[in-house]
């Protein structure tokens, strides 16, 4: 009974070193806030941003296919309320 016992101090203390090693190397890893917001600035400058008239496509793009869902939605709802309406007399 002693070894059985000995085995699991040693086993919870194997486990508690080993959330201290994970607790010291997360802590480490931390940076300042203003190392984040650094990081941030450098990743912005990365970026490969739409000329004007690229903008204004894309916008016109995303104009249109909402209108045409829109239409689409309308369409099917008007017909299935007019199925509805046929059926329930």
């Amino acid at each position: 009974m002693a070894k059985t016992v000995l085995l699991g101090n040693e086993k919870e203390k194997k486990e508690q070193a080993q959330k201290k090693a994970a607790k010291a190397k997360k802590k480490k890893n931390r940076r300042g806030i203003g190392r984040f917001f650094k990081d941030i600035w450098s990743e912005l400058k990365k970026v490969t941003w739409p000329t004007k008239k690229e903008l204004l496509n894309y916008t016109l793009a995303v104009i249109a296919v909402i209108v045409g869902a829109a239409a689409v939605i309308g369409l099917v709802d008007f017909g299935l309320g007019r199925l509805f309406r046929l059926i329930m007399g």
